[in-house]
């Protein structure tokens, strides 16, 4: 068996996940290319990978997240861009982990939308919903009045 050989050493890669209405995957490579000074970024159908050192890329990230924070997501990887390990030129077909960021893509939207509704509420804009235990209670005979209307 080979040994393996990192050929990014001392580096970290993350994953910049984007589902935003005001910008595409292009537009925050842009951004993060006009930042970069060096850091490996790479573009996806998802957003980015980007590869480099440490304090480059939490920096870069930090920047990014910055410009839609309820519809940047930020995501470890293990593996950067290309290693033979992961990449699907070298293992064909999707690369593992695909179907995965497939999915946590589509749950995105709702944590997005709760974000937002969060920060509205803090700016008062949208009332508080009362807390479980100052909600009046529902009589059951009450409930069955109710029952007994809505019979066909």
């Amino acid at each position: 068996m080979k040994e393996y050989a990192p050929g990014y050493r001392g580096t970290l890669t993350k994953y910049v996940f984007i589902d935003s209405p005001e910008m595409t995957p292009s537009d925050l490579a842009i951004r993060a290319y006009e930042i970069s000074q060096g850091v490996m970024i790479k573009e996806t159908c998802f957003g980015l990978m980007i590869t480099g050192k440490v304090e480059d890329v939490d920096r870069i990230v930090v920047s990014l997240r910055e410009l839609d924070p309820t519809h940047i997501f930020i995501k470890d990887r293990g593996f950067p861009p290309g290693d033979p390990r992961r990449c699907r030129a070298n293992l064909g077909g999707a690369r593992p982990g695909f179907f995965g960021h497939e999915f946590e893509i589509s749950l995105i939207r709702n944590i997005s939308a709760g974000l937002n509704r969060l920060s509205r509420r803090e700016a008062g804009k949208v009332p508080c919903p009362p807390s479980p235990d100052t909600r009046t209670k529902l009589d059951a005979s009450r409930l069955k009045q109710i029952i007994e209307s809505k019979e066909l």
